[in-house]
């Protein structure tokens, strides 16, 4: 469907491909990847025509349709939400499709008629997504499109493209993504593409198997062309000896030479100061309001964060994460309630904006080197390389760094001087993988405490030590990392996802044409009354379903109302104060959660069953 062939291209000099070619087919599911700056994003434009090869072509097949979304730079248009997803296709059939794929993406039925460019960046970029969706072009181009999903829509989008029919080539850093989707990795390595068949995972370890391979057969045909040119070093002046010599001469001369194994890029490893210690209360927050105008995003909060937590906060995008994340920082007025940090509690906060704070007349270097905490200079440039700040990149001006250049540079300044309490929002948003991996190096050396928002599951699992759910203004805390998250949440999240897939039912296709053998009349009437039977039968016991599936949701409405009622009951430090209370309140909470996850499991089973 689409190939590229013996393709070359530069800038300013930088030679980003050299003869190098890939050959897209339907339904194939690529996964591109290389450090910022080897070529992702321009081998989009060269497929798009954008950009031209210097040497070699790009051909499309004839009729064949591609879709792009960019990474950061869609268009905001006039119109409303829906009339964007829908596009020119719109007609009943259609918009129906449109709602279910916006709802998927985490529009609400309200956001349909929302004008577009009264959207932030990031729900403009899910409605360009919802329209590429929509139109299904036979090659789609995705440009980090998990970068403004939260995790549970994130979910559902991995779904939905493993079910997707055409071909699909998606640039990401997001490795659980490229897991869950590609069934091949590109890998953009010293100006070539390089093709593994298989997800990330698989990509890693093929990957180091070639290598190993590729050096070994190199260090092999390096001891033999050392072996031939030392005996005809040796022996091509005697005359007993000139013909043996003159043939291994030749035998040198005919010898296909194997490539020297390609450096790979260095792997940063750093250490920063650690901070001063703590107390073991490190912040809480007591009866605490907060709203915007009249939508109230938590009421009656509590949160106490002790020392050396690692929380993630998880939770659907609009549920309050980053205000809590602000609420923490100190960086919102409280409408009620207190909010109390521990003794020697020094906080960094970094979120989406933290970049304004740079001094924009300084060099990216002036403004390492102007932190209160004297750093080595080694240092320094090592992490400002693992963060792709590399060669002349540290003499730049602030000013004309790019959004995530600035978000980068905050992020090593809060390393490089870093409080006991860190609280990130989208830490990983502008790093590719060997930069995720240098920060998660950075973290696991660090004594302090973390809060954290991430859509990066690698992150996550890498980081956190336990995790809180945000919804609907309500903090159920998981005293265990992600996997442990996932294992307790799953039959909620099951359920969610089934209910999702009954929504989203597309019609059957028709069943396939089949011939039948003859029959007499009287076994035609046997059959019939056996149909009819059968028939009777499954509409009486769908009935039934039906009916114990109201009363079991009714049930579980019952049961999570009871189960927030008690954890808000264990979330008041007054509860504490009486522990017959406490313990009686315990033991009731483990009984609603049993029985929760009982009434869960019947749900799903006859849910599933519809």
């Amino acid at each position: 469907m689409l190939t590229v062939s013996r393709v070359s291209k530069s800038f300013a000099g930088r030679t980003l491909f050299e003869d190098a070619s890939l050959q897209i087919n339907r339904g194939d599911r690529i996964g591109l990847i290389g450090p910022n700056g080897a070529g992702k994003t321009t081998l989009f434009s060269l497929i798009l025509k954008t950009e031209e090869p210097d040497v070699g072509t790009i051909h499309f097949q004839r009729g064949a349709r591609w879709g792009y979304l960019p990474q950061e730079t869609a268009a905001s248009t006039e119109g409303t939400v829906l009339e964007l997803a829908a596009g020119e296709y719109a007609d009943g059939r259609t918009e129906a499709a449109a709602k279910r794929i916006l709802t998927g993406l985490a529009f609400r039925e309200q956001d349909f008629k929302r004008p577009v460019d009264s959207l932030s960046g990031g729900w403009i970029m899910r409605a360009h997504l919802a329209r590429l969706l929509i139109e299904q072009p036979d090659l789609l181009l995705l440009d980090e499109p998990t970068n403004h999903l939260d995790l549970e829509t994130l979910g559902w989008f991995q779904n939905h493209l493993q079910g997707y029919s055409g071909a699909i080539l998606t640039i990401s850093h997001d490795r659980e993504f490229l897991n869950a989707l590609c069934q091949d990795i590109v890998e953009i390595r010293h100006r070539k593409l390089h093709r593994y068949h298989g997800n990330y995972d698989a990509f890693v370890e093929l990957k180091k198997a070639r290598d190993e391979q590729h050096r070994a057969a190199y260090k092999n045909q390096q001891k033999e062309i050392e072996h031939l040119q030392d005996f005809i070093n040796r022996f091509r002046a005697k005359a007993s000896k000139a013909t043996q010599a003159q043939m291994r001469l030749k035998q040198l001369a005919r010898m296909e030479r194997i490539e020297a194994p390609e450096s790979d890029e260095p792997t940063v490893h750093f250490k920063f100061s650690q901070p001063i210690r703590s107390g073991q209360r490190v912040i809480s927050l007591e009866g605490v309001r907060q709203a915007y105008g009249t939508h109230v995003v938590y009421e009656n909060l509590h949160l106490r964060i002790e020392r050396g937590q690692r929380i993630v906060l998880v939770g659907p995008n609009g549920a309050g994460k980053s205000t809590l994340l602000k609420i923490l920082a100190g960086d919102l007025p409280l409408e009620a309630g207190e909010r109390t940090a521990g003794h020697h509690v020094h906080i960094g906060y970094f979120s989406q904006h933290r970049s304004d704070t740079l001094d924009l007349k300084k060099s990216v270097l002036g403004e390492i080197q102007s932190l209160p905490r004297s750093v080595p200079e080694q240092t320094v440039r090592n992490i400002l390389g693992a963060f792709l700040f590399r060669g002349d990149d540290v003499f730049k001006s602030v000013s004309v760094l790019s959004g995530g250049e600035k978000s980068r540079l905050a992020l090593i300044k809060l390393l490089l001087d870093p409080p006991n309490l860190l609280l990130l929002d989208e830490p990983t948003t502008h790093l590719d993988m060997p930069s995720i991996d240098a920060l998660i190096r950075a973290l696991a050396s660090y004594d302090g405490t973390v809060v954290f928002v991430s859509h990066d599951v690698h992150f996550i699992r890498a980081m956190a030590t336990s995790v809180i759910h945000v919804q609907c203004g309500h903090l159920t805390p998981y005293a265990g990392d992600y996997s442990y998250y996932l294992d307790k949440s799953r039959a909620s999240s099951t359920r969610a996802a089934t209910v999702a897939s009954l929504n989203n039912h597309q019609p059957e296709a028709p069943p396939q044409q089949r011939s039948e053998p003859c029959l007499g009349l009287k076994e035609m009437r046997a059959q019939r009354r056996a149909t009819a039977e059968a028939k009777r039968s499954a509409n009486h016991a769908k009935r039934e379903r039906k009916s114990r599936l109201v009363k079991v949701e009714a049930e579980i409405t019952s049961l999570e109302a009871r189960q927030l009622e008690l954890t808000k009951t264990l979330e008041n430090p007054e509860t504490y104060k009486n522990p017959a209370l406490a313990l009686e309140t315990n033991r009731q909470l483990t009984g609603v959660i049993e029985s929760l996850e009982k009434a869960q499991s019947e749900w799903l089973t006859h849910a599933e069953a519809e």
